[in-house]
């Protein structure tokens, strides 16, 4: 089993490399290897979940040379529970973004670009996911950061490269204090694999122990869009095509999440920044929630939900009791999911009305039923409307506050309650105006358009005599499949609910004992600096 741990980063990356070499003169081979390795990854990510399940942490040294000095691949619960959920919406997303054929609508992008970055995210991903010591965790952070810079520039429109460059400026900034806070503590160390680290970490002084943590939970913030480190986020990804927006949305800031819950269980597990944590949670979910009220424009109102729901899984990590934890995996799994979904329904909503504007919108309930009941069902789950997992996620997190108890807990637990019904607030203006308005309402409007592309785009501000369009273009069977699919995915963890909740009250027990960890990762007893 330990052999199949480096094949979802491998796989990615040397198909990649093979796609490149195809070049653009075999679309179909193309599609086709994009489609046969992420089913692979899938695959392969399943059935790491259920051997580590079963048996414990499972963990390879590449190259031959043993921990520290090789590079450590790990899969316990919850690596391998990410990184199927993960594969799960890529494989979707990959989908989606063949039959819409992405290369279409960006003709100035080869297919032979798309595919092999999509891959080589794909690889960062699962590399950040299985990573052992912190500098290959950075390595596949780079990996997706390179990646990404590719994918939200698709195009090479001037909206696109701007929020690419703000998008560049940022994570390289957060890559650079994850780096410095690597070098803490290896001078502080000695090493950088986690299961050293574990034990070494204890020995530190308090300042320097409390300054590494600060730079590591400060750099995954920054991943992971947590207020006030979010700004970037709802400027940078809505101008990327509907299957970029969706992953980047649903997968890429998890990644952030999983670090800060990696570096809270494993590495400082004494919760000494608790309090920090609790105050950021409560002002990313009220600052995001009351963004996303405002918007008109229905991709950058689920930016501002993305990073209000993020808040509460700062929330749940900051808690730090096992069921706190386990309803945080929970919550994340649900959340990757109902993201991306959202985000590619709303590449469906303006695909067939021409537009994410709400201003431009109308009548799509009538025109475009399915997409409006794919909406409602994802939009509810989001909003933690019973018995969807957005609400049992909730419910969860709510119930560990209530048993933990204190004053800012409370107050959480009420910012919470409070984010949940903005959020139905914001979902339900989208249905109202976009779906069930009828479209002779728009005639003759004077709207602004949100968001400017170079070729025959509206500029920021500037009003738009035109009738609204209500039907664009029709819907390809495998867009809408794609999206039916990731829809009964989030509604499946309803469906299959007990056993999921078992299997993350497990992944939370793993995680209350680090020795499970550190045992796994090194064979023999670790030596001194």
């Amino acid at each position: 089993m330990n052999a199949l741990l480096p094949m979802p980063v491998l796989l990615p990356m040397l198909a990649a490399a093979v796609k490149i070499v195809l070049g653009p003169r075999h679309p179909v081979m193309q599609r086709g290897i994009s489609l046969a390795v992420l089913g692979a990854v899938l695959g392969i990510g399943v059935a790491l979940l259920v051997e580590a399940d079963r048996h414990g942490p499972h963990a390879t040294q590449l190259g031959g040379w043993r921990a520290p000095v090789g590079i450590t691949l790990v899969a316990d619960r919850l690596s391998g529970t990410m990184l199927v959920v993960s594969a799960a919406v890529t494989l979707g997303v990959m989908v989606y973004a063949i039959a819409q054929d992405i290369t279409d609508d960006e003709p100035v992008t080869p297919l032979s670009v798309f595919h092999p970055t999509f891959l080589l995210l794909v690889a960062g991903v699962a590399d950040s996911f299985l990573a052992g010591d912190l500098f290959n965790l950075f390595v596949g952070f780079e990996i997706m950061l390179m990646a990404s810079f590719v994918l939200i520039t698709l195009g090479g429109t001037s909206a696109r490269i701007r929020s690419g460059t703000t998008y560049i400026i940022v994570a390289l900034l957060s890559s650079l204090l994850f780096l410095i806070a690597i070098a803490v503590l290896y001078a502080a160390t000695g090493t950088m694999n986690l299961a050293q680290l574990a034990e070494r970490v204890r020995e530190l002084p308090e300042g320097v122990a409390r300054l590494a943590e600060l730079m590591l939970l400060t750099a995954f913030g920054v991943k992971a869009a947590v207020f006030p480190l979010s700004m970037w986020l709802p400027d940078s990804y809505p101008t990327a095509p509907a299957p970029v927006t969706a992953v980047f949305a649903g997968l890429l800031t998890k990644i952030g999440i999983y670090g800060v819950i990696r570096t809270e269980t494993l590495l400082f597990p004494g919760h000494a920044l608790r309090e920090p944590l609790l105050a950021v949670a409560l002002a990313s979910m009220l600052v995001g929630v009351l963004g996303a009220m405002v918007q008109v424009d229905i991709k950058r109102l689920l930016s501002f939900t993305l990073v209000s729901h993020i808040g509460y899984m700062i929330f749940g990590t900051a808690m730090g009791t096992r069921a706190a934890v386990a309803a945080t995996i929970f919550y994340v799994v649900h959340h990757i999911t109902v993201q991306t979904t959202l985000f590619l329904i709303a590449g469906l909503i303006e695909r067939r009305g021409g537009s994410t504007s709400l201003e431009r919108l109308g009548g799509l309930a009538r025109t475009a039923p399915l997409v409006g009941v794919l909406f409602f069902v994802a939009a509810m789950n989001l909003g933690g409307i019973p018995p969807l997992p957005g609400f049992l996620g909730k419910l969860a997190l709510i119930r560990a506050a209530v048993a933990q108890g204190g004053p800012l807990v409370y107050a959480l637990v009420a910012g919470s309650l409070v984010t949940s019904l903005l959020t139905l607030y914001a979902l339900v203006k989208v249905w109202n105006q976009a779906f069930w308005r009828t479209p002779h309402a728009l005639a003759g409007r004077r709207v602004v358009s949100d968001v400017r592309a170079d070729a025959g785009a509206d500029a920021p501000g500037l009003l738009d005599e035109e009738e609204p369009h209500v039907v664009t273009a029709g819907l390809p069977p495998a867009m809408i499949g794609a999206s039916v699919a990731l829809v009964a995915l989030g509604v499946g963890y309803t469906v299959f609910g007990g056993p999921l909740v078992a299997l993350t009250d497990r992944a939370a027990d793993e995680l209350a004992v680090p020795a499970h960890y550190t045992d796994a990762v090194r064979p023999e007893p670790l030596g001194g600096h």
